[in-house]
């Protein structure tokens, strides 16, 4: 009996196979896709059917979140409707590993009417599709890594990295900065890293204060009650100062059970780190690392207006 793990590896294997196939036969119409594509100012629509359909609906997110205006429509719901979305100075994607879905070529007619650019995706260069193209990109393979050479397999990852390529070659073409992508992504890591504000993160209520005559005991509690970290010191001339639970522990190792006489005064660190409320979060971040420090305070001219955790 044939192991699984022997099977993975040469599914793995076959596939590599075909994405090395398609490769050799790269031309110069990825590059007409490209200039078709980003000369545009209408949209590009992507299309195919069953498992063509789910990779274009992926090569049209990935369009879409990196500056290539996209979206997703499905064959049967354009010709029963859809087609009403498309404007002639769209490019219009079709995705068919054949290049025979009937679904799909039942557009080219309209397609052809409205003056649509079309980019066929096929394994078939002699289809139907394939001629009825601008352009055409070229996914064929030797064989499916499915045994039987049923289950699209290959053929899908080569639609997929092909998707992969024209996302990544049109992001060069349009110069295309992390600080776009932030945008496109607020939600995420990167954009809430790139778009974000220190005063979109920053604590700016209750924060803890001490008096620079407080105790040990007080500032001890202070410390405990905000859970942040440190306390703000206010002090008698106005100076910036902070007491951090480093700071608590320094006191107690330098000093043992005399740091129960001392005050805030004793232990606070004077001119701690800040940076402007209206900062991008990044350059926050980015000071924190610098520094090896946790926490920042957030200004507003000369008044603090918040504490910064990273």
């Amino acid at each position: 009996m044939v192991s699984s793990i022997n099977i993975a590896k040469e599914v793995i294997r076959t596939e590599i196979q075909g994405l090395e196939f398609m490769l050799s036969r790269l031309g110069a119409e990825f590059d007409d896709a490209i200039q078709a594509i980003s000369g545009t100012k209408g949209r590009t629509i992507i299309c195919g059917m069953g498992k063509s359909g789910i990779i274009g609906k992926k090569i049209a997110a990935s369009f879409a979140s990196t500056g290539t205006p996209s979206f997703f429509m499905h064959p049967g719901e354009a010709f029963h409707g859809d087609l009403g979305m498309v404007k002639s100075e769209d490019i219009f994607i079709a995705i068919s590993n054949s290049g025979e879905t009937d679904e799909v070529l039942k557009l080219l007619p309209f397609l052809r009417d409205n003056g649509n650019f079309i980019i066929a995706i096929t394994g078939k260069k002699q289809s139907t599709l394939a001629k009825n193209a601008h352009c055409h990109l070229d996914i064929a393979i030797p064989k499916e890594a499915c045994p039987h050479q049923l289950a699209p397999t290959t053929s899908t990852t080569a639609a997929l990295v092909m998707g992969d390529a024209l996302t990544v070659a049109l992001m060069g073409k349009l110069n295309f900065q992390p600080e776009n992508f932030a945008r496109f992504h607020p939600g995420g890591n990167l954009g809430r890293r790139l778009l974000s504000k220190v005063r979109d993160e920053m604590v700016s209520h209750s924060l803890p204060v001490v008096e620079s005559h407080s105790d040990f005991t007080s500032i001890l509690h202070t410390l405990s009650t905000s859970q942040m970290g440190l306390t703000l010191v206010n002090t008698v001339d106005g100076s910036n100062a902070i007491i951090t639970d480093g700071d608590l522990r320094r006191a107690l190792e330098e000093n043992g059970k005399l740091a129960f006489d001392l005050k805030a005064r004793d232990i606070a660190s004077f001119n701690p780190e800040f940076i402007s409320a209206d900062s991008n979060i990044q350059v926050a971040y980015d000071i924190m690392d610098t520094k090896g420090i946790t926490s920042l305070l957030a200004m507003e001219g000369n008044s603090i207006v918040g504490i910064l955790k990273k």
